[in-house]
């Protein structure tokens, strides 16, 4: 692995703002209100290819259509444009009709292109997303329907996901909330009882959901998650995420994912200041610095990427896929706002000075999937069940709110 030098250039705070703000109006968010939105069959396309041609026949997600609500919705707190507000109300009309479960509750895994059922699977991460979309709706919108909606499908995962012996939740049940056998979450995962990225992203449902709903239940529950995630899911030798587990949380893999490492501690810094426990939170910081510093030392290219995996040992995905180096920028100015370091403010703009340089496509709009070790972009979609404007996106909102902070300062 290369080595970097911590004493990089600090960015001027003012112009990367500037950069930052331009990147999420003028492309991100402008590209998938001109290529995605479908105004024909309701909701956004399933899939876009890198040339820009629209899939019409793909299958679309759970994941992608509720990430778009999240996305739009922010949007319009941030900006107060109508035009996000009708982007966000859109995949939200399209998230009731088609994927929300009338006879049992909760919300199914994929439909066709044309909106009918094709996967009636309750993945408890896409449940995580419905809450994390309706409760960021209900945020930047008042949107009360939104709001009950969330605590429904909050209260239906601790009815049935829960797992009251070993604590955490299952991955996936059956449409009528029985375990399903076949829970993994994609064709590369490992077969898990339990799952990091799971509970990655169910803390962070909760901890948007508290945010504007702090009712004592669950703010019980996101405790227990803020303390499995420090507890069971952060390696205390590596300080790395574990990725998968059985029923009892014995650890399955020592693969590394550094995008989730990074993504995971700044996630787990807002989880605790949301819930605000200063004891909690002075405690997490040693953990979320700790991760910080294993992925700026173990994950981070001298070029500024973060590569996608490692055994532990050695790098076995050398690829640099788009949304860790959103994660990275994010999180490494996270450590930085921590620390007072400025070796972690150096890393979260080498992270961007990579995605502006690398990742980021000029011609075709949006970001490429995924750079290769030659720096050139792979062939990847711009839109698919997982390829959204969640992660890029929300590195901007993240960074445009920090940065304003430190300005006012």
């Amino acid at each position: 692995m290369n080595k970097i030098d911590h004493a990089a250039e600090l960015p001027h705070i003012p112009r990367w703002q500037t950069k930052i703000e331009h990147e999420l109006k003028d492309n991100i968010l402008a590209y998938w209100m001109t290529h995605a939105l479908d105004w024909e069959r309701g909701g956004f396309h399933g899939q876009i290819d890198d040339h820009n041609a629209v899939q019409v026949s793909a299958d679309r997600s759970l994941v992608l259509n509720t990430r778009l609500i999240w996305t739009f919705a922010t949007a319009y707190r941030f900006y107060q444009d109508e035009n996000y507000l009708r982007a966000a109300n859109h995949a939200y009309t399209y998230l009731a009709q088609h994927f929300m479960d009338r006879e049992w509750g909760g919300y199914s895994w994929m439909v066709t292109c044309n909106g009918e059922l094709s996967d009636a699977k309750k993945q408890v991460y896409g449940q995580a997303f419905v809450i994390y979309a309706l409760s960021e709706l209900y945020r930047a919108t008042g949107n009360e329907q939104a709001l009950e909606q969330a605590i429904v499908l909050f209260q239906l995962l601790e009815k049935y996901a829960y797992d009251p012996d070993y604590g955490g939740y299952s991955e996936a049940m059956t449409a009528d909330w029985k375990r399903l056998d076949d829970y993994s979450l994609s064709d590369s995962s490992i077969r898990a009882d339990k799952t990091m990225n799971t509970h990655l992203h169910m803390l962070e449902a909760y901890t948007s959901l508290y945010r504007v709903w702090p009712d004592s239940e669950l703010k019980t529950k996101l405790e227990a998650l803020i303390t499995l995630t420090s507890e069971r899911i952060v390696d205390s030798r590596t300080n790395h995420f574990h990725l998968y587990f059985d029923r009892c949380w014995n650890a399955l893999s020592s693969h590394i994912s550094y995008g989730h490492d990074i993504e995971g501690s700044w996630l787990l810094a807002e989880a605790v200041t949301v819930l605000g426990d200063e004891a909690l939170r002075t405690q997490s910081s040693v953990t979320v610095l700790k991760m910080a510093e294993a992925v700026l030392e173990r994950g981070m290219d001298a070029d500024g990427g973060l590569w996608n995996e490692s055994d532990g040992m050695i790098l076995i995905d050398r690829n640099k896929d788009w949304w860790p180096q959103a994660e990275a920028m994010i999180g490494f100015y996270n450590a930085y706002q921590l620390s007072g370091q400025n070796r972690y403010l150096a890393a979260a703009y080498r992270a961007w000075t990579f995605i502006d340089t690398h990742v980021i496509d000029r011609e075709g709009g949006e970001w490429h999937q995924s750079i290769g070790v030659d720096q050139a972009p792979l062939p990847g979609p711009k839109v698919s069940a997982w390829k959204c404007p969640y992660h890029n996106s929300r590195a901007c909102f993240e960074m445009l709110e920090r940065i304003a902070e430190r300005l006012k300062s």
